[in-house]
């Protein structure tokens, strides 16, 4: 899977539904991983967990599913749902590229969150195909960080 750059509109629209999402459903947490295990962006009840070893095996749980999937002639299953005594997990797929996860507990069901992480994913994969049809010159134009435009002769003239 190839890497990709996101610019701040982009992240912007992410996060903005990332927090729809993890209103409307009452989740506890919601996060958004590449399928590397790069955490994108979280939002909710993150004080007592690492999300870093979660996002990436979450990447890993998708990895193995798929390896499932190969194995019993499948393409892939693109919906993961896991039952704890206290929390549940619900993994999706989206656009084929990024990994939605919505971990809740009894205050909301798992009816309530696949309606929403069903509306969420067309959202978030217009953002990724928005992102994808960017043309070679907007993508390099678009400024990376607040310091893209600083040059060595700038430095020079700073420190020199």
């Amino acid at each position: 899977m190839p890497e990709f750059v996101m610019y701040e509109d982009a992240f912007r629209r992410i996060d903005e539904e990332l927090r729809r999402l993890y209103q409307l459903s009452n989740a506890k947490l919601v996060f958004l991983v590449d399928k590397n295990g790069q955490l994108i962006a979280s939002v909710g009840e993150t004080r007592n967990i690492d999300t870093t070893a979660l996002a990436s095996l979450t990447a890993g749980n998708i990895a193995a599913t798929g390896g499932i999937a190969k194995l019993l002639g499948q393409k892939e299953f693109s919906i993961l749902f896991h039952e704890g005594e206290r929390d549940n997990i619900h993994i999706s797929l989206v656009a084929n590229r990024v990994i939605l996860v919505v971990v809740f507990d009894q205050r909301s069901s798992l009816g309530l969150v696949r309606l929403r992480v069903k509306r969420s994913s067309q959202v978030l994969e217009q953002v990724f195909q928005e992102m994808d049809r960017m043309k070679p010159e907007e993508k390099t134009t678009k400024e990376l960080s607040p310091f893209a435009d600083i040059t060595d002769e700038d430095i020079e003239k700073l420190f020199g």
